[in-house]
């Protein structure tokens, strides 16, 4: 009796030999035809992984490919992107699902609607808020083509640099404003495990963290959980509960002077969530506020800062769901250099005395294989 051999289907992530480049290229290849996509004409040249990838996953699935959705159309574009400039791509956890999570209807630092077609000056973008770090979860924002234009080349000392000329001369630099140019600066330095503390206590929160972003620093961690106090109704109750928190008398006094400079911007804003959002960030600029903020926490010190936000977490306080990070996994697949990652703070290198190196505010996602970290309510 005759026998017919047949062969497996092929493993993609092996078929493209034992170099991890030519692995990752066909890999990329493979899932675009298995979604019905064609790979840019130069990466089908013959030889190539992406070509061989692609003709492979052809031969095998033929017409039965998966639905392109944007997410998945921009997920295969994400990572043929990462691949041709040589960046690291986290594919366990920067998925179509997570992509969908951090989309934006507006851009967060022009807070203009997004649209149009690639390139115009509105259209959405996917940014890494690290340059030095890949595409990897925590790491990634939405905003507009204009605003990572005016972004790009620029550290956070630059950003400020710029934020305080736009003030100064009352007009637009590069094109933005000085809200604009300190949203920016907010921003960028969520994603930077090296800042000091006193800068990221001088550092107004010009923003609050897009969906998913990881803040790495406790400063900045602390000033956004004390703005989600206000965004919702009973915010003095969260308040004096957060003082309750605080070691000595004269803190809580320097917390309540704080939350006094806060306070009359919560209230002439109203109970618009989107309008109170902005006027919570707008208020941030002001110098009553940052004197306010800045004596505070200079005031309560490094330590006693990260110790405060880890039981305000912890008791659920904000209000949010907030997705906690072990310190040694907060900046896990970002491929960071390894002077960036050694220069941590003592409480980021010691996860024994901290519950989490970073948290990200996250919505609810629709299933639970969404969420990396624990759930806090």
């Amino acid at each position: 009796m005759s026998q017919t051999a047949l062969d497996l289907l092929p493993q993609a992530p092996d078929a493209g030999g034992t170099d991890p480049v030519t692995r990752t290229g066909f890999q990329i290849g493979w899932d675009h035809a298995r979604h019905a996509m064609v790979p840019p004409p130069e990466l089908l040249l013959e030889g190539t992984p992406v070509a061989q990838g692609w003709m492979a996953s052809r031969a095998v699935f033929g017409a039965r490919t998966l639905a392109a959705t944007r997410t998945v159309r921009l997920w295969l574009q994400l990572r043929t992107t990462a691949w041709r400039q040589g960046l690291g791509f986290d594919d366990l956890q920067v998925t179509p699902h997570y992509l969908a999570q951090i989309h934006n209807e507006r851009c967060p630092v022009l807070r203009q609607p997004l649209g149009g077609v690639t390139g115009s000056p509105l259209a959405a973008v996917v940014e890494r808020l690290n340059p030095q770090a890949g595409y990897a979860a925590g790491n990634l924002a939405v905003m507009s083509q204009a605003a990572a234009d005016a972004r790009r080349g620029l550290g956070v000392p630059d950003l400020i640099r710029r934020a305080r000329q736009a003030e100064l001369c009352g007009d637009t630099v590069a094109g933005l404003d000085a809200a604009a140019w300190w949203r920016l600066a907010a921003l960028s330095a969520f994603a930077l495990p090296a800042l000091p503390f006193a800068d990221a206590a001088r550092l107004p929160l010009a923003l609050l963290p897009p969906n998913r972003v990881r803040v790495l620093g406790a400063a900045q961690g602390l000033q956004v959980l004390v703005t989600q106090l206000f965004l919702r109704p009973g915010w003095s109750g969260r308040a004096r509960a957060i003082g309750a928190m605080l070691p000595a008398h004269t803190l809580r006094h320097d917390f309540n002077l704080f939350v006094g400079a806060m306070a009359p911007r919560v209230l002439e804003a109203g109970t618009d969530p989107a309008t109170l959002r902005s006027a919570l960030e707008d208020a941030w600029c002001h110098e009553r506020v940052q004197r306010r903020w800045q004596h505070f926490v200079l005031t309560l010190g490094e330590t006693a800062c990260e110790s405060l936000l880890e039981q305000a977490v912890r008791t659920g306080l904000a209000g949010v769901r907030l997705l906690t990070h072990p310190a040694e996994q907060a900046v896990d697949g970002w491929g960071l250099p390894i002077a960036q990652q050694a220069s941590q703070s003592p409480a980021q290198a010691a996860p024994a005395q901290r519950a989490g190196g970073a948290f990200t505010p996250a919505r609810p996602p629709k299933n639970r294989s969404a969420t990396t970290g624990a759930r806090l309510s």
